[in-house]
């Protein structure tokens, strides 16, 4: 499978959201999307037409698709993440434009505050 911009959405979105999919479900889009199986080799294992796997697929990516606007979670998981990113890099401007120790040991407080919080994603 080539690794698209919508296969790498689905996966993503997967993440958040697959627990609201049936196991079957669950079962395919892992072996589609993540274990990057053929529609054929994902039919074999789950004893259903290939057919059968691409229409599952297409309900599951519907399914994902829709909590996504619904719930936006992905989208707001992203933002924190760039959030905390500009949070670091700024503390290391600061870090790095001051003279004084207290600063730049307030800084790296802040950097390490930062990636304990992207760590507890």
């Amino acid at each position: 499978m080539i690794f698209t911009e919508k296969n790498l959405k689905i996966a993503y979105l997967f993440d958040f959201y697959g627990e609201i999919l049936s196991e079957k479900q669950q079962l395919a889009v892992e072996l589609y999307y993540n274990d990057d199986l053929s529609l054929s080799e994902v039919a074999a294992q789950l004893g259903i037409s290939r057919q059968g796997v691409r229409d599952s697929l297409k309900r599951s990516e519907s399914s994902l698709v829709e909590m996504e606007q619904k719930l936006g979670l992905a989208a707001k998981f992203g933002n924190v993440l760039e959030d905390i990113g500009r949070i670091k890099n700024n503390a290391l401007t600061i870090k790095l434009s001051t003279d004084s120790e207290d600063v730049r040991q307030c800084a790296d407080r802040i950097i390490d505050d930062a990636e304990k919080i992207a760590q507890s994603f």
